[in-house]
């Protein structure tokens, strides 16, 4: 037995000198470059929050944590902070549910299975901005498809993005449709990987099929589920690419995601110190989520 344990613990060393090379040579490469793109440029946006600085020379106007302040009393980033949690919502309430359902679906031997698979990926295959410049068509009340079918009925089509409270809604149905398709395929892969025995098991005992999905199903997919609504909240979040084409934050900032007012409010307006706060404020909302949500819900995984 003492044989054993020197010769593990031999083989241990051994192992650990082996890393070293590869550390020495891979490491201090990524390191670098995680500075120079990720840590620099964090600390100088922080730096810069606490200036009035439109981006020429340097910044010389301190104003300290002001540009915090006109943050919060800003009406329009209230609405952000409004859409985005409703984005999360719509996200976690019909998104996944809607994606769980469907890869459930297209996992069972029927025909057309990998067509149907394809089908519903294709949105998320799609580019945000051309996804949203599709849609800005689609809900044209003059030339776009809603025009189209209004005009069929012998009714007058709505301008839906041009209303204040409307558009907003159109726009979480675009969200809808574009992402599904992501959270469908790792639900696809969550349950491609059961064990098919557990689920004859269940059938052999007499489970009817709701109760095979939520006692047997559900649970061996936690893991998937769990990662699925991660994604679905920091990509709630971080929406941008798809906003600015359909709506461009409009109409009078009904749309505006955090992200959009950022890019709205302070790179097109030259406030370079006020975005610079917008984007710590943005920061530590996402990584309060989603260091949060990791310690909570998948400490396990």
């Amino acid at each position: 037995m003492p044989k054993r344990a020197s010769g593990a613990r031999r083989r241990g060393r051994r192992q650990v000198r082996g890393t070293w090379p590869v550390l020495v040579l891979f490491l201090p490469p990524a390191l670098l470059l995680f500075t120079v793109f990720v840590i620099l440029p964090m600390g100088e946006a922080a730096w810069y929050s606490l200036y009035n600085w439109n981006g020429y020379g340097l910044p010389t106007q301190w104003i300290g944590l002001r540009n915090y302040e006109l943050i919060f009393n800003n009406g329009a980033f209230r609405q952000a902070l409004i859409n985005n949690g409703l984005i999360i919502l719509v996200s976690l309430v019909v998104q996944v549910p809607l994606a769980l359902w469907l890869a459930t679906l297209v996992t069972h031997r029927i025909k057309g299975a990998v067509m149907f698979r394809l089908l519903f990926f294709l949105p998320y295959v799609l580019a945000d901005v051309a996804a949203g410049m599709i849609w800005r068509f689609v809900y044209d009340g003059q030339f776009g498809l809603v025009a189209g079918v209004f005009g069929a009925l012998g009714m007058e089509a709505p301008f839906w993005l041009a209303d204040r409270d409307v558009a907003f809604y159109a726009v979480l149905g675009v969200i809808v449709w574009k992402y599904f398709g992501f959270h469908m395929m790792l639900f696809v892969a969550g349950l491609q990987g059961i064990d098919k025995s557990v689920l004859e098991a269940a059938d052999i005992d007499g489970a009817t099929g709701w109760q095979k999905f939520f006692r047997v199903t559900l649970p061996l997919l936690g893991s998937t589920v769990r990662l699925s609504v991660f994604f679905a909240v920091v990509g709630s979040l971080q929406l941008f690419d798809m906003i600015m084409p359909l709506t461009g934050g409009g109409p009078s900032n009904s749309t505006q995601t955090m992200v959009t007012f950022l890019y709205t409010f302070g790179v097109m307006r030259m406030q370079v110190g006020f975005g610079s706060a917008v984007g710590v404020v943005l920061f530590v909302i996402c990584v309060t989520l989603a260091l949060g949500y990791k310690r909570i819900f998948m400490k396990n995984d």
